[in-house]
């Protein structure tokens, strides 16, 4: 038993030589979205830095016992993981020194809910804050005694190994998230830091036992954590709908809960159904070079200095006036948003149609969740604002794939709660309705048209206060580089202007106002 004091380690490591100590109970545990290279491939996105959150301590649980799965519920998924015990308090903490305040590593068992996951709208106090949904120990090797990158985590379910990872297959390196966690508030003795789960997490059902083991097997004596236990039981206590929301699934949380759509007994998403229709030939071509991430850091750091304004000025003279996205707004004052065009199309809601393409994992599911780092979400709503065209779910789930925003001239539900989200959105405005009022989500990745403007798959767009404009990317280089060339003549106009001059001849300059400027700016 883990007694409220102290995680006492209790049993033998599977083999090699095994730390027994005595640490003080965590007061806070803080747990990794995603760390391995494995659990991010197989997710579809790889976070440039880590996220974390807290789990209730009274989730801890001991080797040897059991974990229930509450009545009416069907995905809970194990997830073998190295702990880390913090040893010394730390705070600010430099990478050099962040190891030196571990004390501890041991074996523990991230148990997780997907049932209830989408209701926790990313929090997982519920759907990962369960009694007993964090098993540690048994023993507790020395950190100082083992190197951080040359661990292992392993994880078997009824005696067959379902996940072998090291930590060499980290994203981020250990002694990273202890200086990371550090900036932010002091890491006590005995505090936990879950580090992730690679590849092979599951679903396990009543009777199932977990095993998880973390070892150092190139260290002297190999030591180990040993076997830390864990018997799944069947809970018989309902949920009361009274109280709080109840468990919910979709093929989405089964597809992530087992791992894979086959591995959930789902049939594969035909291509047919991916695509409705058949992609148009004028279509964005795979290989074009603003498609997926093709916007460079430094391309994407001269649209964020670039107004739409500029930009669009520099497309008016190259013969491109038809690039607004009329009618939307930001939902958060003073954003700017600048990526490349990942599309949806709706249609007008139709009841045969939306019975065939409207459930499952339907369009508008497929395109929040294959949204790549820096795309933006264009969705086609033939600007109808009396209905939501996505949702704070679909705003969390863009938000966590590294997605840019979402330009929609539709509207948006829960309005406020993506506001909140911090997704920047560009929209018609709120409005309550769910999907099937007036739209079908019907494709994905296809030529569409958002608000008067038509959007390729790989398009710029660039969003702040003036608007949302969408640049050809064949163009987006020069345009982007005049358009900051134009700020700073347009700037020292506004500066002469300033000073009591007459706009006339000088904005536009005329020759010789033009002849000043390039003296000015010749000198500066």
């Amino acid at each position: 038993m883990i007694s409220d004091t102290t995680h006492k380690a209790s049993s033998k490591a599977r083999g090699g030589a095994s730390v027994t100590a005595s640490i003080p109970r965590p007061g806070k545990i803080i747990a990794i979205h995603l760390s391995y290279a494995s659990r991010a491939d197989q997710r579809g996105r790889r976070p440039a830095f880590p996220s974390y959150f807290f789990k209730p301590t009274s989730s801890v649980a001991a080797s040897g016992g059991t974990v229930e799965r509450p009545a009416g519920t069907e995905l809970l998924a194990f997830e073998g993981e190295i702990a880390l015990v913090i040893g010394t308090a730390a705070r600010r903490v430099s990478l050099a020194d962040a190891w030196s305040h571990v004390g501890w590593v041991t074996a523990s068992n991230d148990l997780g809910l997907y049932d209830l996951r989408a209701n926790d709208k990313g929090s997982n106090v519920r759907s990962k804050g369960g009694d007993g949904y964090t098993p540690l120990g048994p023993e507790y090797i020395d950190a100082s005694a083992v190197d951080p990158a040359a661990l292992r985590v392993r994880a078997w379910v009824n005696g067959e190994l379902r996940q072998d990872d090291t930590t060499a297959g980290l994203i981020f390196p250990l002694a990273q998230l202890v200086a990371d966690l550090s900036q932010h508030f002091t890491l006590e003795p005995g505090d936990v830091i879950l580090t992730g789960t690679p590849a092979g997490s599951s679903v396990i059902v009543p009777g199932d036992v977990v095993e998880v083991e973390v070892d150092a097997p190139t260290a002297h004596g190999a030591p180990s954590s040993g076997a830390l236990v864990t018997t799944v039981t069947q809970g018989d206590v309902p949920f009361d709908a009274e109280i709080g929301s109840l468990p919910a699934v979709d093929d989405l949380q089964r597809t992530e809960a087992w791992g894979s759509r086959e591995a959930a007994g789902l049939p594969p998403v035909a291509e047919e159904s991916q695509n409705a229709a058949l992609i148009p030939s004028d279509a964005a071509p795979s290989g074009s070079s603003a498609s997926g991430a093709g916007l460079s850091p430094e391309l994407r750091a001269k649209l964020l200095e670039a107004p739409t304004a500029g930009l669009s000025a520099q497309l008016r003279k190259r013969g491109h006036h038809s690039c607004f996205v009329d009618g939307v707004a930001a939902n958060i004052a003073g954003t700017k948003i600048v990526g490349t065009a990942k599309t949806l199309r709706f249609v007008p809601f139709r009841e045969d149609l939306f019975k065939t393409h409207g459930g499952g994992y339907n369009a508008q599911k497929r395109a929040f969740d294959a949204v790549n780092e820096g795309e933006i979400i264009v969705i086609e709503a033939r600007s109808d604002a009396t209905t939501g065209t996505l949702g704070d779910i679909l705003a969390l789930r863009a938000r966590a794939r590294g997605a840019a925003g979402v330009v929609t001239d539709g509207g948006v539900r829960d309005f406020d709660a993506v506001a909140e989200i911090g997704l920047p959105v560009f929209s018609q405005g709120a409005h309550p309705s769910v999907l099937g009022r007036k739209h079908v989500p019907w494709d994905v990745d296809v030529t569409i048209s958002c608000g008067g403007a038509t959007v390729q798959p790989g398009d710029i767009i660039v969003g702040d206060g003036d608007g949302v404009i969408v640049i050809p990317p064949s163009l987006v280089e020069e345009v982007v580089d005049d358009a900051l060339a134009q700020e700073i003549e347009d700037a020292w106009i506004a500066e002469q202007v300033a000073a009591g001059h007459p706009v006339d001849g000088l904005f536009p300059l005329n020759a010789e106002w033009r002849a000043k400027y390039e003296a000015a700016t010749s000198r500066a």
